[in-house]
């Protein structure tokens, strides 16, 4: 069976393609055939957020077919998806994702914004990573803030019966005090781990508690 694991984060330009990227260049380095999937991706960019991972990853592998929605305008996906007249549906996003599920031992899913991303009027983030039914990592930044928010993140998950797997603080400086307190009161106050923290421009993580 498949296994995998859902990036979700605190918010919008937290980390979370940065660090689907040296999640999946990590896996595949230890031989597992690791692949990747971005439900929604909104914001006609180049590298988008697929073509980013899959290259640092070392996939060579069409973009196209890791992505199920792609929309121009950088918006959430349920706006994107009514200015393109082109609504989401989660029956798509689970085929898409087990045919990924078949091509690969283990897949890293990205989601879209933070955890209560819409994804059209009677469709949320928690539904898609329910329908998957994949655990989640918590993607955070570690500067000033990062308690208030990464607590409400994993208090929403648990209460929409979403397991969190761990926490990963991003752009980390270990000579910081403000940020050394804030992995402790992240872990303190929501019961879970930081499995990493990854310093600005980090190019390696340690899997060893994310798979």
């Amino acid at each position: 069976m498949t296994k995998g694991i859902f990036i979700t984060a605190t918010g919008t330009d937290i980390g979370k393609t940065y660090v689907s990227a040296l999640i999946v260049k990590a896996i595949r380095e230890k031989g597992i055939n690791c692949g990747y999937y971005k439900p929604a991706l909104s914001g006609d960019v180049y590298p988008n957020d697929c073509e980013y991972v899959l290259k640092t990853a070392g996939i060579n592998k069409e973009a196209n077919n890791y992505v199920s929605y792609k929309f121009k305008p950088a918006v959430s996906p349920h706006l994107a998806s009514q200015l393109e007249n082109n609504p989401i549906e989660l029956d798509k996003i689970i085929s898409d994702f087990n045919r990924i599920k078949i091509e690969h031992d283990y897949v890293l899913v990205e989601g879209a914004g933070g955890i209560v991303c819409p994804f059209g009027d009677n469709l949320l983030l928690p539904d898609v990573i329910k329908a998957l039914e994949l655990d989640i990592i918590i993607v955070a930044s570690a500067s000033l803030g990062t308690i208030n928010s990464t607590v409400l993140t994993a208090e929403y998950a648990k209460n929409h019966g979403i397991n969190v797997k761990g926490i990963i603080l991003n752009n980390y400086n270990e000579k910081d005090l403000m940020q050394i307190d804030n992995k402790k009161m992240v872990e303190k106050l929501t019961g879970i781990k930081v499995i990493a923290t990854i310093k600005t421009n980090d190019t390696d993580i340690c899997i060893e508690e994310i798979l």
